[in-house]
């Protein structure tokens, strides 16, 4: 499984400080997922052609899924939203208005949040938040003390999502986040 994870920072790209998406993703993914995944990491400024370039490059080198970090606010220069749309060829609303959500939980200003989440070709494609708190939050969602979820995060949805649009298989690890599929798309698990 190929995943991409994007990190779009004026200034973490330029090394002004240092970029905080791209590990935080990928440790998460890593916890989460049991698949065997690579990861195609991109550090990039937020430039709509930047993005929008950086999206079609992972998609066509096979990536599955693409996971995107920062540049989704209301400023000036945040347009990952505008560079993402511009490369779909589906929009998935719903992942947006949950990663919302589960955000309004913490802080008001979610609302001013405008992560989407599209697909192209058999790539599915989500702006997350930039923050390591929030990725982790929106992905696995809140649960209450004894772990059981309260606010489901985005993430249970991925992998039938993928089922969906033809990628591949994806198995979770249900401590850190449990996948949902019809009882009709459950495949036996995999020998370890």
């Amino acid at each position: 499984m190929r995943i991409g994870v994007v990190s779009v920072s004026d200034r973490a790209s330029t090394g002004v400080y240092e970029d905080k998406g791209l590990p935080a993703l990928q440790d998460w993914l890593a916890r989460a997922l049991k698949n065997p995944v690579t990861f195609e990491p991109r550090l990039i400024p937020d430039e709509a052609g930047r993005i929008s370039a950086a999206l079609v490059e992972l998609v066509d080198a096979g990536c599955s899924l693409v996971l995107t970090t920062g540049g989704t606010g209301p400023a000036r220069r945040d347009v990952t939203p505008e560079a993402t749309l511009a490369i779909a060829d589906r929009e998935m609303p719903g992942f947006g208005e949950q990663m919302r959500q589960v955000s309004l939980k913490f802080v008001p200003t979610a609302i001013l949040s405008r992560q989407v989440a599209v697909i192209r070709g058999e790539c599915l494609i989500i702006n997350l938040p930039g923050q390591p708190k929030a990725i982790q939050e929106t992905l696995e969602g809140l649960k209450d003390d004894q772990g059981k979820p309260v606010v489901p995060g985005i993430f249970a949805a991925v992998p039938y999502c993928i089922d969906l649009i033809g990628g591949p298989y994806l198995e979770t690890n249900d401590d850190v986040c449990k996948a949902f599929r019809p009882k009709s798309a459950v495949r036996p698990p995999r020998a370890a």
